[in-house]
């Protein structure tokens, strides 16, 4: 009896195990290539997934984006400097199929297939090219690269160059060539801002000339106006002072004039008033004294004046003097 539970429980346990082992799970990011005998039977998607063991076998593909270093290799460039290249290529399988059945060791392949095409690729270009043109060498071994993996269900997304090292002798080369260009960079720009600081300093220069020249021209024109006003104004005076004075002077004439007029003075009179105004004349500190072309006439009319004061004659009713008697010698002044 024990002998016979114990056959059981062996076998229960051959079964649990066995059926154990059919029972498969492929992760989310994973699809699995189910072979029966040998041969391809289908390719399943993430979940539980249920084989007959020692019969059906699962095989699980990753189908994320993976990446592959690419060891440095020497590339001699065009130019024939040797130099030191490495890469980095990033894939994705597209098909799990034709990437297990399709290519044997597909990393050693790929990294092959990138290390040949890296030397080709940059052996086309100088050492400048090779350095500053890294976008145009990945775009090439990207482009290279998926054509050659297409077959293989996988997708190159991109590659991209690490490092490019040129031997050390060509660096300092370099080194000194970037030395050079930077400290004549620093002369030019040196010089450029000299330049322009000249530049400046003639263009202050010259607008401090032109306004201290139209602040001098301001100045002049305001000074000529500021005297012409000041002429304009004494000439105003003057000509007002000169005005007032003549209509006084007319004023006082034709006083004197309706004076003499409406007072009846004779020509004695006149006579008198005219050498009365000689005194004044004569004791002014002039040295000469100009008299009028017919003082003649005027000194006999005064001689006449003096006959009729000697005569003692009298004057008529109103206190007038008398003219002068006939025959009286001296012309009548006018």
């Amino acid at each position: 009896m024990p002998t016979v539970v114990i056959v059981l429980a062996v076998l229960a346990l051959v079964v649990v195990v066995f059926v154990a082992s059919g029972i498969k799970i492929v992760r989310p990011y994973q699809r699995a290539l189910v072979e029966r005998l040998g041969k391809y039977k289908q390719t399943v998607d993430p979940g539980l997934r249920l084989i007959i063991p020692g019969i059906d076998r699962i095989t699980p593909v990753d189908m994320r984006e993976q990446v592959i270093d690419v060891p440095p290799q020497e590339v001699i460039t065009s130019d024939n400097v040797v130099t030191s290249v490495d890469a980095v290529v990033f894939y994705e399988a597209t098909d799990p199929k034709r990437l297990v059945y399709n290519v044997g060791n597909f990393i050693l392949a790929i990294t092959k297939l990138a290390q040949t095409n890296l030397r080709n690729v940059v052996g086309d270009l100088q050492l400048d090219e090779a350095l500053t043109s890294r976008d145009k060498i990945n775009s090439s071994l990207r482009t290279i690269l998926d054509d050659a993996t297409d077959n293989w269900g996988v997708r190159v997304v991109r590659v991209e160059i690490q490092r490019v090292d040129p031997p050390p002798d060509v660096m300092s080369a370099m080194h000194e060539v970037m030395k050079a260009e930077r400290t004549r960079r620093a002369v030019v720009t040196e010089a450029q801002g000299a330049r322009e600081a000249a530049i400046t300093r003639a263009e202050g220069e010259k607008a401090a000339s032109i306004l201290e020249a139209e602040g001098r021209k301001q100045r002049n024109i305001l000074d000529a106006q500021g005297e012409a006003e000041a002429t304009r104004a004494v000439a105003e005076a003057e000509k007002f002072r000169q005005l007032t004075v003549a209509e006084g002077e007319a004023e006082a004439i034709r006083s004197v004039f309706f004076a003499i007029h409406e007072g009846g003075a004779t020509p004695d009179v006149l006579a008198l008033k005219y050498f009365e105004a000689l005194r004044h004349v004569a004791a002014g500190q002039a040295t000469k004294i100009f008299l009028p072309a017919d003082a003649g006439g005027l000194l006999g009319t005064l001689a006449g004046a003096l006959e009729l004061a000697k005569d003692g004659l009298p004057g008529d009713s109103a206190g007038g003097l008398r003219g002068t008697p006939t025959g009286a010698s001296g012309p009548v002044p006018r």
